[in-house]
């Protein structure tokens, strides 16, 4: 093979896709291979650094070894803004050389507190701190005395802050620097800003919004100056001119400040903007400052600074109206078709003075705005003209989650051109897609992709719209399979880690209920919440290849599980202690969720269970074998008595409900197979008996359809995906909506929304299930991190004819499309370079070994759910499920004269056949000859 036929494709270095202002001095690298043969496999790879100037700087040499994912920086440390360039080649399994790569540059930022001569500086004024404050700007102008070779900005803020330099904005991020533990964790960001320069007078300046760092956080009216009551900039300004020679501009006392249009900003209750107080040029050098005010320093924490870890958020689409109407009371209402994460963008004409509200609510209640699910946040903006020929605006420093828009003071006819949605998140790689036969099914992947992209706003977080928007541990620890399938969150749930290890840290051991924690000290030990401090990064570990990410929160695991052994009883049952359990069961209250159907013991010990297990496999993945003794020990302790406590010897469970059975399959707790069985086909009796329809919350939702199909009833899983009525994941879906919701019924059939204070319709954890169809429907399983290894193994069902999933693993594309025609069943398969799989096709007697490359297979297909007419010998659950069938029946039923007492009944009898409901009758024989004739019929 010659070199042509090998290339590298991607070169990258930690999780990091921008690679200006890193905080790495040893940066671990990673590349992604191209090759045309198949079964390829790296045996050594050749890694060398150039200097700025391109001169070689270091090489390693060949090395033998087939890795290629984070591999160490095999070079001295960088040091801080020093620029370099990378590149590597490889050698395949049959002695051929690969071309060098493409260079890949990477620059460091400042990574010691030494380097920044800069100072937080603030407006030289006092405010009313209880409310929200007009955003302060501030400016300095300067004189550069050269040509200009380069320039960086290194920039952050307490608060959030956007940036102009001569009058143009710095870079394209927003909600900078990001929402952090700012006293420990606060980022800064690198732009490189030489072309916004020139020789002679510039000028740079910077206005702040309030944000998560001073605005009001928290549900019930929440909290102001959580963080701080000062908003304060960070900006050091470095410039090299051709000459060798360099310049800082810093922040300091010889900055100015002034107040402009923005009058009020806040995440949750929208921006107030005047446009007649803009300060026209007040970035640009001869600006007339001389009525601004001062600014004084103000002290924080340099050791705080740090580079980011992940992207920044960015406006990532931007999407028009669907619709412009007239609501029943006479509002202007716009629907956007799609409930998105974002703020708008106007482009309007009037007279000075006029102001434009504009209200935000992501459903509608009778034709009119929905706001009550809202609660304390207001969500509306507010723009006052200055009377300009055309104006254009977008808020700066808040974020609405919505679908439908009032517009109110629109002078003249408000037309789809003058307003669109700015969709923004946190600018992650998209790496997973799915599609199948079912467009119902699509639709409810679509909707779990657009709840994700709206909830991880810098943070992931429970929702986007009202008085919350927190980073709830709960609802990541069970979704973040499915987040790690669908986009590269390596980055952005490194850096949310980092935070949970400081709020842990706080609270000695116990992990808060949100992080950043702004709920209080007492808010937080709770199981399947506090979980994520194992949970997550286990996920990560297994999706990334990252063994960095275990080793940093490896004392963080060890202490989350030692602080539920510090309150578990001397028979190590975590029974004591406030828990959620299994949160927003659809069988409880509106306003009761924590009423489920599960005892909230039973969930929390199988998760101290679950938590030390998953301590003991990170220990013997980073070689601490004293540590995986003991926790592999404590988990087989506390699985015992879980078993001893709340399992019969047979295999019932106490509490016998649908989550309890789910967690003791999926978390290993039964001891023998013949327990694992019975729980398993009492499991599946009970969703029959449901009717197919969900009956777990928050935890037992992400688990349920695995353990269906752990035991062999993988029929009933897919009927309890399929299901359409309330509740259901697709009954959602029928009443139009476009994210995942928060309750499975947080809008009713009739069109009114929940009556819980509770009811968002824009929150990502019941979309779990999305995990289950990427490696069920679609077939694609992990077998080592990183997607060394796999399992391809498509599960056909539910009717479905065909499926296609892809993942951009760290290794490259996989892709896995199959379909059935013709009782044929065939499977494409796509594997990137140095990786392999295990394929198992449906009915196979043995499994397929497959190397890198493009595959195909066909084998004969009997659809296991194939059948002939129903009959009164099927059960009443079976037939229940079609709709049709149900409806014929009863009518049946009625004709017969059946009374009304029975049919009624009938529906409840899920776990007999409907030929033993009928003894019931008096016209018994008459009974099951008419019906069994309707149901050949159907």
């Amino acid at each position: 093979m010659s070199q042509s036929e090998t290339t590298i494709s991607r070169l990258q270095v930690e999780h990091l896709r921008e690679t200006l202002g890193i905080g790495f001095a040893r940066p671990r690298l990673s590349w992604q291979i191209e090759a045309t043969a198949p079964n390829w496999r790296q045996v050594a790879y050749e890694i060398e650094c150039l200097s700025a100037d391109g001169h070689a700087r270091q090489d390693t040499g060949r090395v033998e070894s087939d890795r290629s994912i984070l591999v160490d920086w095999p070079f001295a440390p960088l040091s801080s803004r020093e620029r370099v360039s990378l590149r590597v080649k490889v050698w395949c399994n049959d002695g051929s050389e690969s071309a060098w790569s493409r260079p890949l540059i990477i620059e460091t930022g400042l990574l010691d507190p030494a380097d920044w001569s800069a100072h937080f500086i603030t407006p030289d004024w006092e405010e009313d701190v209880t409310r929200s404050n007009p955003a302060p700007y501030l400016r300095r102008e300067f004189t550069l005395h050269g040509e200009i070779q380069s320039a960086r900005l290194y920039i952050t803020a307490l608060g959030l802050y956007e940036a102009e330099i001569n009058g143009q904005t710095v870079g394209d991020h927003v909600f900078a620097p990001g929402w952090t533990v700012y006293d420990e964790r606060l980022r800064y960001q690198t732009f490189d800003v030489t072309d916004l320069l020139k020789p002679g007078r510039n000028a740079i300046g910077a206005v702040l919004g309030d944000g998560w760092f001073r605005g009001r956080l928290g549900f019930g009216g929440g909290r102001r100056n959580f963080y701080g009551n000062r908003l304060a900039l960070l900006a050091q300004l470095e410039v090299r001119y051709v000459d060798g020679s360099s310049e800082r501009i810093v922040s300091d006392e010889s900055w100015r400040a002034a107040t402009g249009p923005i009058l009020s900003n806040s995440i949750y209750d929208g921006e107030t903007y005047d446009a007649r107080l803009e300060n026209a040029g007040w970035s640009m050098p001869g600006f007339d400052d001389a009525a601004w005010s001062g600014v004084r320093l103000l002290d924080w924490n340099m050791n705080a600074l740090e580079a980011p870890l992940g992207p920044p958020v960015r406006r990532t689409q931007r999407v028009q109206p669907v619709a412009i109407f007239q609501s029943p009371s006479g509002k202007t209402i716009v629907d956007f078709g799609q409930n998105l994460v974002g703020r708008l963008s106007i482009e309007v004409s009037g007279p000075a003075g006029h102001t434009i509200t504009l209200r935000h609510a992501e459903v509608l209640e009778h034709g009119e705005l929905g706001t009550r699910p809202l609660r304390f946040a207001e969500a509306t903006d507010r723009y006052t003209l200055k009377g300009a020929e055309v104006e254009r605006w977008e808020p700066r420093f808040t974020f609405h989650g919505f679908r439908y828009v009032e517009v109110n003071g629109w002078p003249g006819e408000l037309r789809p051109e003058n307003i669109s949605a700015v969709v923004i998140h946190s600018d992650m790689e998209r790496t997973g897609w799915f599609e199948c036969s079912d467009p119902l099914l699509n639709r409810l992947h679509e909707n779990v992709i657009w709840s994700m992209r709206g909830n991880f706003l810098d943070i992931p977080t429970d929702c986007p719209q009202r008085d919350e928007r927190l980073g709830w541990t709960g609802d990541l620890q069970v979704f973040s399979p499915t987040a790690s399938f669908l986009y590269d969150v390596s980055g952005v749930l490194r850096s949310w880690l980092h935070d949970l290890i400081v709020e842990q840290r706080r609270m000695g051991g116990v992990v808060p209920h949100v992080v950043p924690n702004v709920l209080g000290e007492t808010a937080g030990g709770t199981a399947a919440w506090g979980d994520a401090a194992t949970v997550v990064p286990s996920v990560l570990y297994q999706r990334f290849g990252d063994v960095q990410i275990l080793a940093e929160q490896f004392e963080s695991m060890c202490a989350w599980v030692d602080s539920i052994a510090g309150v578990a009883s001397d028979t190590l049952l975590w029974d004591k202690g406030f828990q959620f359990g299994d949160w927003l069961d659809p069988t409880a209250p509106p306003d009761k969720p924590w009423q489920a159907r599960t005892d909230a013991a039973i969930i929390a010990t199988a998760y101290f269970a679950h938590s030390a297990e998953l301590v003991a496999r990170a220990a013997e993945v980073l070689g601490r074998t004293e540590a995986k003794q003991r926790y592999a020990e404590l988990a087989a302790k506390v699985k015992a008595a879980f078993a001893r406590e709340y399992v019969t010897p047979a295999g019932r469970i106490m509490c016998d409900a649908e989550t309890a059975y789910s967690l003791a399959l999926v978390f290993d707790l039964l001891p023998t197979a013949e327990q694992r069985q019975h729980a398993g086909n009492r499991l599946a009796e009970l969703v029959r008996a449901s009717g197919y329809h969900i009956r777990t919350g928050f935890v037992g939702t992400p688990l349920i359809c695995d353990a269906l199909c752990q035991t062999g009833h993988h029929q009933v899983a897919y009927r309890l995906l399929m299901q359409r009525e309330c509740p259901s994941w697709l009954y959602p879906v029928t009443m139009g909506a476009t994210t995942i919701w928060e309750r499975w019924d947080s809008m009713l059939p009739d069109g009114s929304i929940n009556p819980g204070e509770m009811t968002s319709f824009n929150h990502y954890a019941l979309g779990a299930v999305a995990d289950w169809m990427h490696r069920t429907i679609g077939g694609l399983v992990p077998l080592e991190p990183g997607y060394r290894r796999m399992k391809i193994q498509p599960q056909p069902g539910g009717g479905l004819t065909q499926a296609r999933t892809r993942h951009l693993t760290p290794y490259g594309l996989v892709e896995v499309a199959w379909k059935i025609e013709n009782d044929v069943f065939s499977l494409d398969l796509v594997l990137p370079p140095n990786t392999s799989a295990l394929v198992i096709l449906p009915g196979a007697d043995a499994p397929i070994e497959a190397g890198s490359g493009s595959w195909r297979w066909t084998t004969p297909y009997q659809n296991p759910d194939v059948r002939g007419p129903y009959t009164v010998d099927d059960l009443v659950g079976d037939l229940f499920f079609d709709a049709a069938v149900r409806e014929a029946i009863l009518t049946a039923l009625e004709q017969l004269g059946a009374p009304k007492h029975f049919r009624n009944r009938l529906p409840s009898e899920t776990g007999v056949s409907l030929r033993q409901v009928l003894h019931m009758l008096p016209n018994y024989e008459e009974a099951v000859t008419k019906l069994n004739e309707v149901l050949k019929n159907l």
